[in-house]
């Protein structure tokens, strides 16, 4: 079985799929990926559709946004190493299927307080997936952090209240992001070496210690 990673967050514009498909293109150097797009907006099928013909993908990207994804997971996931899920903007039934096909959750958030007021009601339906699901592992993950200011270390001291760990590492506010994605790319492509990939590099780290994985490390050569 694979493991099941969902990026969620009620609040949209907090970087789900940003993260997502730099997630997966990480893992996918050592492992089959296969990246869920159950946002109905659907931003992880349309950055999949920007790749350039002469770019073969480097993992599938399906539309599932549905609220049998926990039932259908099994099935859709047995050739893979990992899923990742891209998550839907508000809390719903498609959230509740998300969280309950999942093994570990990563709640995005930016610096800012509404993004720690937002993330309260995820938190709820986590908790009540644990009683079914006691081994359902979730955290924190900040987002978007600018460089030099103090509102990071606001918001952690902010998420503390909540009963869920938060990620050690963050990832901070760069355009390679979003320059690579309009391309069908990803930082990890474009800047092999730089610190948004490495940011990302740590992230994947992290996620393969958190989940106990065997998996190869990611390999990555210092800029």
């Amino acid at each position: 079985m694979p493991r099941v990673l969902a990026f969620l967050n009620q609040k949209g514009g907090v970087g789900k799929t940003t993260l997502s498909i730099h997630t997966a293109t990480a893992l996918a150097e050592t492992n089959r990926v296969l990246l869920i797009d159950a946002d109905p907006q659907g931003s992880a099928l349309d950055w999949s559709a920007q790749r350039q013909e002469d770019r073969p993908a480097l993992f599938p990207v399906i539309g599932l946004p549905k609220a049998t994804l926990h039932r259908e997971i099994s099935t859709l996931g047995k050739d893979y190493d990992w899923v990742i899920i891209d998550g839907p903007p508000r809390v719903n039934e498609l959230a509740r299927s998300a969280i309950a096909a999942s093994d570990i959750v990563l709640i995005p958030v930016q610096p800012s307080p509404f993004d720690v007021w937002a993330a309260s009601d995820i938190i709820g339906i986590i908790t009540e997936c644990l009683v079914h699901k006691p081994e359902l592992q979730s955290r924190f993950l900040i987002n978007r952090q600018f460089a030099n200011t103090t509102l990071s270390a606001e918001v952690k001291e902010a998420l503390a209240s909540f009963d869920v760990p938060t990620m050690k590492c963050r990832i901070t506010n760069r355009t390679e992001y979003a320059k690579s994605a309009k391309n069908g790319l990803t930082a990890i492509e474009t800047e092999p070496s730089g610190p948004a990939a490495r940011e990302i590099i740590s992230l994947v780290d992290e996620l393969c210690t958190l989940t106990d994985s065997r998996q190869e490390g990611i390999r990555v050569v210092a800029g």
